[in-house]
C-alpha cells in the first residue's frame, strides 16, 4: 500500500523554492534578508501546490520531475495554471489497453462512475434526512435521484450518460442550500468560472486541487490522465482525472465544505470579490482552509471494495490502481468509490 505523503501548499507571495541535496527548501525575504520557512525531505512529499507569485528554481523543477513529485501552479484565486511532471511511467501496454477500451465505446466503467456519483450524492441527502426527516423537498429530490440511478441501466451512449448525470447533479444542487445550517451562507445554484458566492468558491477551489492530485495518481500507475472513459477527450483537459473526481465530489469534498461551514470554521469575511464579481478566498483564509483539508486527508476510512483501512488522501491512488487492474483485465469490473 502506498504511504500517504504530504502535499506541500505554498501560499506565501514571493516565496522561493529550491533544493539542497535531497531536501526541498522554502525561503522568503523579510526586512531585506533571506529567511528559511521550511526544509522538508523529498521522500515526505508527493505534491507541491503553489498559489500566487511563487518562484521555483530550475534545479528543483528537474528534481521534482525526476522524483515523481507533481508540481502544480495556481493563481491567487486558486485557478489552475500549469503542472510540471516528469517522464510518463508505467507499461506502454497498459496505456494501449486504456486507449483500446475508450475507443471500443464500452460503457461499463463510465456507468459505474456515474452510478457511484449519484449514489454518494443521494446518500449525503439521506444522512441529512436522518436528522431532518420531515423535509419533504429533500425527500422528493432523493426519490428523483433514485430514478436517475435506474435510468442508467438503459443508457446506450456517453451522451445519454452525460444527460442523466447532469439531471442528477441539478436535482442534488437544487436542495444543497438546505444542507447548509449556517445562516450566514447561502447557495442558489452551482456556478463556475467564476464562482459567484462563497460556497461555490470553496467547491471549485477544492475540486480543482483534488483533480490535480488524481491526475498525479493516474500517472503514477501508468495511465494517461487525458484519455477519459466518461468525459470526452479535449485538448488541455485531464478527462480521466475528472472521471474519477466524480466519485469524490459529494462524499469527500462536498461533505468537507458543509462541515467547515456549519461548524463556523470559515466565515464570510474570509472571501473577496474581483472585478468580474467572482468570489474567492483571501490569502490567510486559503492557508487555513488548506490546513483543514490536509487534516481531512489524514482521516481513515474502510475502503468499500478492498475492505481495508486507508487514509482519505490515498483514495486517488487506490482508485487509479483499481482502474488500471480493470483495463488490464485483472478484474472483471471497475469498482468505483461509493460512500455510505
Amino acid at each position: 500500500m502506498k504511504k500517504l505523503q504530504n502535499t506541500l501548499y505554498i501560499t506565501r507571495d514571493g516565496a522561493y523554492l529550491h533544493k539542497e541535496n535531497e531536501t526541498i527548501v522554502v525561503d522568503v525575504r523579510e526586512n531585506d534578508r533571506k529567511v528559511t520557512l521550511l526544509k522538508i525531505p523529498v521522500h515526505a512529499v508527493s505534491n507541491v501546490f503553489c498559489f500566487g507569485n511563487i518562484l521555483v528554481s530550475p534545479q528543483l523543477l528537474g528534481f521534482c520531475g525526476e522524483k515523481g513529485i507533481q508540481l502544480s501552479f495556481f493563481n491567487q484565486f486558486g485557478k489552475f495554471q500549469a503542472r510540471v511532471v516528469g517522464c510518463q511511467t508505467g507499461n506502454i501496454l497498459l496505456r494501449q489497453s486504456q486507449y483500446d477500451y475508450v475507443m471500443s465505446n464500452d460503457l461499463m466503467a463510465a456507468k459505474n462512475i456515474v452510478a457511484a456519483k449519484i449514489r454518494s450524492s443521494r446518500n449525503l441527502l439521506m444522512r441529512f434526512l436522518r436528522t431532518y426527516e420531515d423535509d419533504l423537498e429533500v425527500k422528493n429530490v432523493s426519490a428523483k435521484m433514485l430514478h436517475n440511478l435506474r435510468m442508467l441501466q438503459d443508457a446506450r451512449s456517453k451522451e445519454e450518460l452525460l444527460g442523466i448525470e447532469g439531471e442528477a447533479a441539478r436535482n442534488y444542487f437544487s436542495v444543497f442550500n438546505l444542507l447548509i445550517r449556517n445562516k450566514d451562507f447561502s447557495f442558489d445554484a452551482r456556478t463556475r468560472r467564476p464562482p459567484k458566492d462563497p460556497v461555490n468558491s470553496l467547491l471549485s477551489f477544492l475540486y480543482s486541487i483534488f483533480a490535480k492530485e488524481i491526475s498525479g495518481a493516474l500517472q503514477g500507475v501508468g495511465l494517461d490522465p487525458q484519455m477519459g472513459v466518461f468525459h470526452m477527450p479535449r485538448p488541455g483537459r485531464d478527462s480521466l482525472a475528472l472521471d474519477l473526481l466524480e466519485e469524490f465530489r459529494s462524499p469527500i469534498i462536498d461533505r468537507f465544505v458543509l462541515s467547515i461551514i456549519n461548524r463556523g470554521q470559515i466565515s464570510l469575511k474570509d472571501f473577496e470579490s474581483d472585478v468580474l464579481d467572482g468570489v474567492y478566498l483571501k490569502n490567510d483564509a486559503r492557508r487555513s482552509l488548506l490546513q483543514l483539508w490536509q487534516a481531512k486527508k489524514q482521516e481513515e476510512i474502510i475502503h468499500p471494495f478492498l475492505k481495508e483501512k486507508i487514509n482519505i488522501g490515498l483514495l486517488p491512488h487506490v482508485q487509479s490502481m483499481l482502474l488500471a487492474r480493470f483495463l488490464r483485465k485483472d478484474i472483471d469490473n471497475y469498482p468505483p468509490f461509493v460512500s455510505k
